[in-house]
């Protein structure tokens, strides 16, 4: 007989006084994401439907769902689109859970397939994001996401005398 052996996740979880199936319609509807993570989103939360998110202006999450149960749980697939990039598209899974204790609902993130050395920066992600879901449900205002690049500053057209060559 084998035992399988626990892969290694992130868990995060949070705390709110709103139904599961309230909190749950801010990660499948694109402008309700938008309120708490990224810039811009693509989501069709049915198994096999695309999850895509510029999370950042510059980094762009990449994966699918597997697993939709309206106000209970979600599963999809997820990475960086960026070639390169140590978590490439679609190479982990996240599972998140919408469970009611009471009047709270505790919403537990596990982000499983995460490298140790992504492990750090995956949590932090996952923390701070979370966060900012709980202040958007409980009627709050974030504030600016911190991760998200400024974009960058215009650029001056140049003057007729940047353009002229010297005469000699």
């Amino acid at each position: 007989m084998t035992t399988e052996q626990p892969q290694e996740h992130v868990e995060r979880l949070l705390r709110v006084r709103v139904p599961p199936e309230t909190v749950y319609t801010y990660w499948v509807e694109p402008d309700r994401l938008l309120q708490w993570q990224g810039v811009e989103a693509e989501l069709d939360p049915k198994p096999g439907g695309i999850y895509r998110v510029n999370v950042t202006g510059r980094d762009i999450t990449v994966g699918e769902f597997v697993e939709v149960d309206p106000g209970k749980r979600l599963v999809f697939t997820w990475g960086f689109e960026r070639p390169g990039h140590p978590v490439p598209a679609g190479s982990t899974r996240v599972e998140v859970d919408f469970l009611l204790n009471g009047d709270i609902t505790v919403v537990r993130v596990r982000h499983f397939g995460i490298s140790k050395q992504e492990q750090l920066n995956t949590a932090y992600g996952w923390q701070g994001y979370l966060t900012r879901l709980g202040l958007v449900v409980a009627g709050r205002d974030p504030g600016p996401d911190p991760m998200v690049s400024p974009p960058p500053p215009p650029q001056a057209a140049p003057s007729a005398t940047d353009a002229e060559a010297p005469t000699s």
